[in-house]
């Protein structure tokens, strides 16, 4: 009779290494951030939509977040880290010379994404097949169109030598300190979670009670706190603000919306130590801006004496993050009327700033939080209504001194053009630019979050909040206008124009999202 083995370890080859596995449970992404492969991101899991935890499976691109680790037993792993050098040089390059890379949070699995394309012999000037490439993953950083223009910049690319201010532009537009190092295309941006140490324990929120898990691992504390996978509805929600009274010229009520960032807010601390903020390279649109977690990661580490990580799920985010306040309003000719906000610190503020002429009514309104800082935040819908009572962009100036316009085509195509001081880099500025251009758009067209009248957020995952996928991005062109004034930021103005030009093209319709 044949003896009965001990249970062995499950083993894959990562990167060329072989890495042996004791819980066969774990997803292969749980085991390659284990194992320090910090290239591959978390930016839904385990929803398995946002494609930021991508990898090549024996060559094939595969979600690594929904993948159990035992259906790989034995296969080749390859991250970004692991793809032949040359062509990693290439992909850094092509990103870095057409502002594919932001933040660099999507980018690693996007170029192991581009990686299985090439496998199979596609032409790099093929953008719709790029494009149809990108549907299993999400960017909210660049508009989808430098991403696009990366992977038909490969075959060419060479080495970019980033400008001494090219930093400088990044944060203007970003509102936080980010690093624009070629590298960071390859998820070697500096985000808090990469930078843990190996022994931290990690702590997430209960699905029920509401308080702080700590556990060894991550997948041990989602299992204590009894995390289950989001959904989305399908049931309809109007926007929950109604309209005032009013002979209004032009109307506008929106709804609820997300940030959609995609680094979930992640912080960690060593005890009697500061912890490493969740802004660690990006400002999230705002969205993070008073986030709990670099407190929490502090507090927990000085209560169990070990460095303490402090990671939301993308639940927890859809749940718990600011949102932009809702509204409704409604002016006259004169540039007279009512806006009516969901209650929000500072907001009335930004509003009269841009509409002088209008009264500010804050209504409390049952959902999730709201924040001022959330980008464009109340002025940016103020300067849409203007523009409607115009019958035309114009240049519209943002609070942070840039100016933009813009005019959508009858083929969809946005035109922008942006003034915003000295350049600095054009390519970062660009790439911010067209980013912002595509916010400006979804807004207006296709973003939303079902939110019913208790406050119960019903959409909890990233595909859920409308965010305009590449294939559904009209073509973005923007010129920068010669500006020897100090830089000031600009994609801000940008987002405001474009969201106008939009409004305008869809024959101002009050409901937001316009479809």
């Amino acid at each position: 009779m044949m003896a009965i083995d001990a249970p062995r370890s499950l083993e894959i080859i990562v990167d060329g290494e072989v890495v042996a596995v004791d819980d066969e449970t774990a997803t292969l992404l749980d085991v390659l951030r284990a194992v320090g492969k910090t290239s591959v991101k978390d930016g839904c899991s385990p929803q398995g939509q946002c494609g930021c935890c991508t990898v090549l499976v024996d060559g094939q691109p595969r979600v690594s977040c929904v993948t159990p680790v035992r259906r790989v037993r034995g296969r080749e792993i390859t991250t970004v880290d692991g793809i032949d050098a040359a062509d990693v040089d290439r992909w850094i390059d092509a990103f870095a010379g057409t502002g594919g890379s932001q933040c660099g949070f999507c980018t690693p699995g996007i170029i192991c994404r581009f990686e299985g394309l090439r496998s199979k012999g596609a032409s790099h000037d093929d953008r719709d097949a790029a494009a149809d490439s990108l549907l299993a993953h999400m960017c909210r950083c660049t508009g989808w169109q430098p991403i696009v223009d990366a992977w038909v910049a490969f075959p060419t690319a060479t080495g970019v030598v980033r400008s001494e201010t090219a930093s400088e532009r990044a944060e203007l537009e970003g509102g936080s300190a980010q690093s624009t190092n070629p590298d960071v295309a390859i998820g070697r941006g500096g985000f808090a979670d990469d930078s843990a140490p190996a022994d931290a324990l990690v702590a997430v929120l209960d699905a029920v009670t509401g308080e702080w898990v700590v556990a060894p691992t991550r997948a041990e504390a989602l299992r204590l706190a009894g995390k289950v996978q989001g959904r989305r509805t399908t049931a309809e929600f109007s926007p929950p603000i109604e309209m005032p009274e009013g002979d209004w010229v032009r109307t506008l009520r929106t709804s609820w919306t997300e940030p959609g960032y995609l680094e979930t807010d992640a912080a960690w601390c060593a005890p009697g130590g500061e912890p490493i903020s969740p802004l660690e390279n990006g400002g999230a649109f705002g969205g993070k801006v008073d986030s709990e977690v670099g407190v929490v990661a502090r507090r927990l580490a000085d209560e169990h004496g070990r460095p303490v990580r402090v990671l939301f799920s993308r639940e927890d985010v859809a749940c718990r993050g600011p949102k932009r306040p809702p509204l409704a309003a409604g002016v006259r000719a004169d540039g007279s009327g009512i806006v009516r906000v969901a209650r929000t610190a500072g907001i009335a503020d930004v509003i009269t700033a841009v509409g002088p002429g209008v009264e500010v009514e804050e209504v409390k309104v049952a959902g999730p939080p709201t924040s001022a800082a959330i980008r464009g935040a109340g002025w940016l819908e103020m300067a849409v209504l203007l523009a409607g009572l115009r019958g035309h962009v114009g240049w519209i100036t943002s609070p942070g001194g840039g100016s933009a316009t813009a005019s959508v085509s009858e083929d969809g195509s946005i035109d922008v053009r942006v003034r915003c001081g000295l350049p600095l880099d054009e390519t970062i500025l660009r790439s911010y630019c067209i980013g912002a251009a595509h916010m400006g758009l979804g807004l207006v067209t296709s973003e939303s979050l079902g939110v019913d009248t208790n406050g119960v957020i019903h959409d909890l995952t990233v595909r859920s909040f409308g965010i305009l996928r590449a294939v559904d991005t009209p073509s973005i062109t923007v010129t920068i206008e010669p500006d020897d004034g100090p830089p000031v930021n600009g994609s801000d103005a940008v987002m405001a124009a474009v969201a106008a030009a939009a409004w305008l093209a869809r024959g101002c319709a009050q409901d937001w999202p316009t479809g």
